[in-house]
C-alpha cells in the first residue's frame, strides 16, 4: 500500500506538470515542469523525501526496461537511418568529446578558483 500511495503523489505531481503544458504556451514537455514542480515541493518541504522515495528508487531501477520500446523503433527506422549513419556517428562522437573537454576545464577551473578562495 505505501508504494501505491507514493506512486500516486509521483503521477499526480507528474498529471500536475501535463496540465501546466496546456496552460503556459512555451515548447517545454510536461514532464519538465512535473520534475520541477516536485524539485520545489521537495524543496519547501510540502512533500517529504519519504513520502516518494521508494516508488522514486524503484522507477530508477527499472529505468532501462523503458528504454526498450525506443530501441526497437529505432531498428524499425534502420531504412531511414541507414543513409546518415555516417555523418550521425561523426556528430555524436564530437560533441561528446567536445562535452567531456568542456566539462573538464569548467571543473578544472572551478577547482583552481576554490582553492585560490581557500588560501
Amino acid at each position: 500500500m505505501k508504494y501505491l500511495k507514493q506512486f500516486g503523489i509521483i503521477l499526480l505531481i507528474t498529471t500536475v506538470g501535463e496540465i501546466i503544458r496546456y496552460i503556459v504556451p512555451l515548447p517545454i514537455p510536461g514532464s519538465i515542469y512535473g520534475l520541477l514542480l516536485m524539485f520545489f515541493l521537495l524543496l519547501k518541504n510540502v512533500i517529504k523525501l519519504e513520502q516518494v522515495k521508494d516508488a522514486a528508487m524503484f522507477l530508477i531501477e527499472i529505468m532501462p526496461v523503458m528504454f526498450i520500446p525506443a530501441a526497437v523503433g529505432l531498428l524499425d527506422s534502420w531504412g531511414d537511418l541507414k543513409p546518415i549513419i555516417i555523418p550521425t556517428a561523426v556528430i555524436l562522437v564530437v560533441s561528446t568529446v567536445v562535452v567531456m573537454a568542456v566539462t573538464g576545464l569548467t571543473a578544472q577551473a572551478i577547482i583552481r578558483k576554490s582553492g585560490k578562495e581557500d588560501q
